[in-house]
């Protein structure tokens, strides 16, 4: 795999099959990156997880924080890793003991560790570095487009959507956050 570089049906591939994501460093300070990445995913369906020694036993937006990996009582599709660089070849060591294991590695931005990603992919997982999902789940869904956001399109006219629309991966639009995680988190709560 080029980690420089990662097509679209790749992201969307994962971003569309994972449904439990384990936010290695998330914080609670509302400030931090991490914090918008995890609240964002957790408004579009995705069951996330912190985890942060530091705040062990606490709640993160309702979502109690473990201290590390293996003390997360659930099985976890995706590790997502807040971390620098450095910590990134022994979080993937910790998720490779998880049974069963995560199916994706992912390494926010600035993150890049090549024997990690190594590591990981010798173990059948996939893997993606130097890449945020919030941000990719934007771009892909066209959530960060509708905001005048890369668009490539100067006007002083106010967009007509009405109200607050989300799309999914798909490029189908739907009201207020329906997305196949969305979707699937709701049948699986015995919703609709």
């Amino acid at each position: 795999m080029n980690h420089d570089s990662y097509p679209d049906s790749y992201i969307r591939g994962i971003l569309n099959t994972v449904k439990t994501i384990a936010m290695v460093g998330a914080s609670e300070k509302e400030n931090r990156p991490s914090y918008f990445a995890f609240k964002y995913l957790l408004e579009r369906g995705y069951k996330m997880i912190p985890v942060n020694p530091g705040h062990a036993g606490e709640a993160m937006l309702g979502q109690r924080i473990y201290a590390r990996l293996s003390d997360i009582p659930e099985a976890v599709d995706m590790v997502d890793i807040f971390r620098g660089s450095q910590y990134a070849l022994g979080i993937v060591q910790e998720g490779l003991t998880l049974k069963p294991r995560p199916q994706v590695i992912w390494m926010q931005l600035g993150v890049r560790n090549d024997e990690a990603a190594a590591l990981a992919e010798a173990n059948g997982l996939k893997v993606v570095m130097n890449r945020c999902p919030k941000i990719e789940y934007g771009r892909l869904s066209s959530e960060i487009a509708w905001m005048g956001v890369n668009t490539r399109t100067l006007s002083s006219k106010k967009a007509t959507i009405g109200g607050i629309q989300r799309m999914s991966l798909n490029r189908t639009s739907g009201p207020g956050g329906a997305t196949e995680a969305a979707d699937r988190v709701q049948r699986e709560e015995g919703g609709h």
